[in-house]
């Protein structure tokens, strides 16, 4: 036989065309999955090192113009208590104090106030301008604590200047160790603004500064509300607070956004900085290569399909009738909901999830009230409208993937709902007995409010020799108790008394 003929009674065969119809989207998957994890690391890290090296920059700088105010009220603190000083005149007190005093970007004032809050002292005026700072929350700190050392203030409008500044301080100490008053130096939130503005994020990024407790001091780019505002309760806050420094992605309190987030604390300022890039506009380039190795992917899962189809048509045939039969056996014919056996196989494996999660998994076991009594005096036809429409209902309360609605037999019903504690099936339960009280059948004459269902509610794992069994038996006791109680209610199981409180009362 020629190759030719080979080749052809190969390709015919079902064999080849399987494996070709596998191969293909497997190689697709390998190829286009390591090329777009590649690229997006790339995008990743230069995002990272960019943000690394902005928030080095930008911390530098502030570092640097704090370093010179403290230098400047240290130098005040200092002079003060040379001999002396207090008995010169003012002016040349004045040029004593401040002779060290080098004027920082955005410098405001820098002031000496009393024990009392008044300025007695103002490196700008002589005399000093007049203006009580008492009520100011740094004074007050410096006043309690004699070992608060440098003081950043939240956002404050200076008094003297009407315009938002951050006030930094350090207490002055009488020569008896007495509160004597505080120096300060005011720095302009301008100053900021003015680095922050400098540098370009691309869009949704951002540059915050923070106090160590949560209050935000400037936001780049600035909106109405960001100044002062507090965010301790954050978790892009908490992280921040929780290392010196480091890098992740989080999506902010503020607007939703998802960024990714580069923080360091500033030197040994009570200060927090952070550069954030939004994870839209670092994998935007990536994306636009993803697309070009999308449609790559389209080409190969082309061919796939192609061969697929020549050979998958029947079997996708075969296997929806399977599907179909499998389903049919699960499915109770005349509610659509799961039957007793899906129901029995589904106790089990979510019984198991819950074993190893250890996520609570309840049961409700539903009965309709006097069914009997129905069936007898409007006849089975009614009777399973009825129960269709009970079984509309269930499969409404159990919205959620993972909760499942099923009829066990007759007019009894249950709803596995994993994940729910007890409160949670409480909850539903009194939904499902609204949702049943609107239930009618104009036909019949049953209007709404005459069904009725009774409800037994079990939660568990309740201890190490509990069972799926164990759960349905307490759901079903429960039940009866509703039954005897007067229908139309939900009745909880109760919970077990723990083993030492047993051994006791024994």
């Amino acid at each position: 036989m020629t190759p030719p003929l080979r080749l052809a009674r190969g390709l015919r065969s079902a064999r080849t065309r399987i494996a070709l119809g596998i191969l293909a989207p497997l190689g697709m998957l390998a190829l286009s999955g390591l090329m777009l994890l590649d690229l997006r690391r790339d995008a990743w890290d230069r995002a990272e090192r960019t943000s690394r090296n902005l928030l080095q920059v930008l911390e530098g700088d502030i570092a640097r113009n704090f370093e010179v105010i403290d230098l400047s009220l240290r130098a005040v603190i200092d002079n003060l208590k040379a001999s002396g000083v207090n008995e010169v005149s003012p002016l040349l007190r004045q040029l004593i104090l401040f002779d060290r005093a080098v004027t920082a970007r955005d410098m405001g004032v820098i002031l000496v106030l009393d024990e009392n809050g008044d300025s007695i002292i103002d490196a700008s005026a002589l005399p000093a301008r007049r203006v009580n700072n008492a009520d100011r929350d740094y004074f007050k700190a410096h006043r309690e604590r004699a070992d608060l050392g440098l003081h950043v203030s939240r956002p404050v409008i200076s008094k003297l200047m009407g315009v938002p500044v951050i006030v930094v301080s350090r207490r002055i100490d009488k020569p008896d160790g007495s509160f004597g008053g505080v120096v300060l130096g005011s720095l302009r939130l301008s100053y900021f603004e003015g680095i922050f503005a400098r540098v370009g994020l691309g869009p949704e990024g951002a540059i915050n500064l923070y106090l160590r407790d949560g209050t935000r001091l400037m936001r780049h780019p600035l909106r109405e509300g960001d100044i002062g505002a507090n965010i301790a309760g954050a978790s892009t806050f908490r992280q921040f607070a929780a290392a010196r420094s480091g890098l992740f992605t989080d999506r902010s309190v503020r607007d939703g956004v998802e960024r990714s987030y580069a923080f360091t604390q500033v030197g040994d300022l009570p200060l927090i900085l952070n550069v954030a890039l939004s994870v839209e506009a670092i994998e935007a380039e990536w994306r636009g290569k993803a697309l070009v190795i999308g449609l790559a992917v389209l080409v190969l899962c082309g061919i796939a399909v192609a061969l697929s189809l020549l050979f998958g048509r029947e079997l996708a045939r075969s296997a929806a009738m399977q599907a179909e039969l499998a389903r049919l056996s699960h499915t109770d014919g005349l509610t659509g909901l799961a039957n007793r056996r899906r129901f029995d196989e589904a106790l089990a494996l979510r019984w198991a999830e819950a074993r190893r999660s250890g996520e609570p998994l309840a049961l409700l076991v539903v009965d309709a009230d006097h069914f009997k009594r129905t069936n007898d005096r409007y006849g089975h036809s009614v009777g399973d409208a009825v129960l269709r429409g009970l079984g509309a209902r269930l499969a409404g309360g159990a919205r959620r993937p993972g909760d499942l609605a099923c009829r066990i037999g007759g007019e009894e019903f249950a709803i596995l709902l994993p994940g729910t504690d007890r409160g949670g099936a409480l909850r539903l339960a009194a939904g499902l007995h609204a949702a049943v009280a609107g239930l009618a059948i104009p036909a019949a004459g049953i209007d709404p409010g005459t069904v009725t269902v009774s409800i037994g509610l079990a939660v568990g794992p309740e201890g190490p020799d509990d069972t799926g069994h164990d759960l349905y038996r307490r759901a079903d006791a429960a039940l009866y108790a509703a039954k005897e109680g007067g229908r139309n209610q939900t009745r909880s199981a109760p919970r077990p008394e723990p083993e030492a409180m047993r051994l006791v009362e024994a």
